[in-house]
């Protein structure tokens, strides 16, 4: 009697596995979602991309590290209206049933220090005293969480990002990372008081936290720096370009995901990711060196992704760009690194032909979304 109950368990179980696998064929857990980055600076590009993603994204997301109005945000004053317009052109571009993601940042281009100062100009060195202030400064926490605490009143959105890639302080100069966490903790106690329903978190540098990824990089203590964060993070949400490492290129392990996904056991979130879909060289400590890309490499890094986050039960992903921006970064300047690293992660070739991931991305935007 005992044998055949125990048969006629694992028949159930077996069964509702089955169902459990098909259902997850179906459905998906996340958003999926772009920065609405365009190919260029012109008003058809720019209605363009807002066009492409409301037909290939259910969420979209806005990043702001182009500097913070320090000044404006501690006294209360006005933001330059330039910052408002900006603001008000994203908003009206997204449409009702889009979530919207928010990401801002406290860190200067190098994450090495304060962000710089915001007008009508982006990234302008900081004024005095602002320029001697450090992470913990009360000036500093407070200008920072007025700034906050506008963008999100403005936008209202379903996740907000208060500090991109935020371990990368401690990469670059561990020796202000004490200060960082005390500004860190108080910015995220402070704002789930004001928006205790609002998704508050950083996000997390993943390459940082695997072993062989980045030269001359203790993944441990990496990992450990994380999980400090992740204290003060209702979401565990990554930066992940793995092209961008001392892979350059070349395939990355098979057990990558699992390995970077099981740090921790809070909800995960892609907040930022990317493949190249063509080689491209950058500057480096140890010379210029060139990333072996393609889209065969982008389409299977995509697939690889979406399964992965699939089985994970991710709240979203955003892959970076949705159409390469070639022309926007020569128009930049295409000699900086940081106009090049990202330019052909788009699943949309700069001219515009979709590239085998759009279809990948396509094959799993179309499933039910179930969370």
């Amino acid at each position: 009697m005992r044998t055949r109950a125990i048969a006629i368990f694992i028949s159930i179980a077996a069964i509702l596995l089955a169902c459990d696998e098909e259902d997850q064929e179906q459905t998906r857990s996340y958003y999926m979602g772009f920065t609405p980055v365009p190919y260029e600076s012109s008003v058809d590009a720019a209605a363009y991309t807002y066009r492409t993603l409301r037909e290939n994204a259910d969420i979209i997301s806005h990043q702001f590290d182009n500097g913070v109005p320090w000044v404006e945000a501690l006294a209360g004053e006005n933001f330059n209206d330039e910052i408002i317009n900006d603001w008000t052109f994203r908003k009206n571009q997204t449409t009702a049933s889009q979530k919207i993601y928010i990401s801002v940042n406290p860190f200067n281009s190098l994450h090495n220090g304060l962000a710089s100062y915001r007008t009508a100009d982006e990234n302008l060195p900081l004024p005095a005293p602002w320029d001697s202030y450090t992470f913990n400064s009360d000036e500093v926490k407070t200008a920072y969480l007025n700034y906050c605490s506008r963008i999100i009143d403005f936008f209202n959105p379903d996740y907000f990002n208060m500090a991109m890639e935020a371990n990368l302080l401690y990469v670059n100069k561990p020796t202000i990372w004490s200060s960082y966490v005390e500004f860190h903790q108080y910015i995220y106690t402070e704002l789930k008081k004001k928006y205790p329903k609002l998704m508050v978190f950083c996000s997390i540098s993943g390459a940082h936290l695997l072993k062989g990824l980045i030269s001359n990089n203790d993944y441990v203590q990496q990992r450990l720096a994380a999980l400090q964060l992740l204290e003060y993070s209702d979401l565990y949400s990554l930066s992940f370009y793995p092209c961008l490492t001392s892979l350059l290129g070349n395939p990355y392990p098979v057990n990558t995901f699992d390995d970077l996904f099981n740090i921790s056991e809070k909800p995960l979130a892609i907040a930022e990711t990317g493949y190249a879909a063509q080689s491209f060289s950058i500057n480096t400590g140890a010379g210029r060196v060139t990333i072996e890309a393609d889209a065969d490499k982008q389409e299977k890094y995509i697939r690889d992704l979406l399964t992965a986050c699939l089985k994970r039960k991710a709240v979203f992903v955003i892959n970076f760009a949705v159409r390469d921006y070639d022309k926007l970064s020569e128009e930049m300047g295409s000699s900086a690194n940081a106009k090049t690293n990202w330019r052909d992660t788009g699943i949309v070739d700069e001219k515009g032909i979709p590239r085998k991931a759009y279809t990948t991305w396509k094959e799993f935007l179309i499933r039910k979304y179930t969370p």
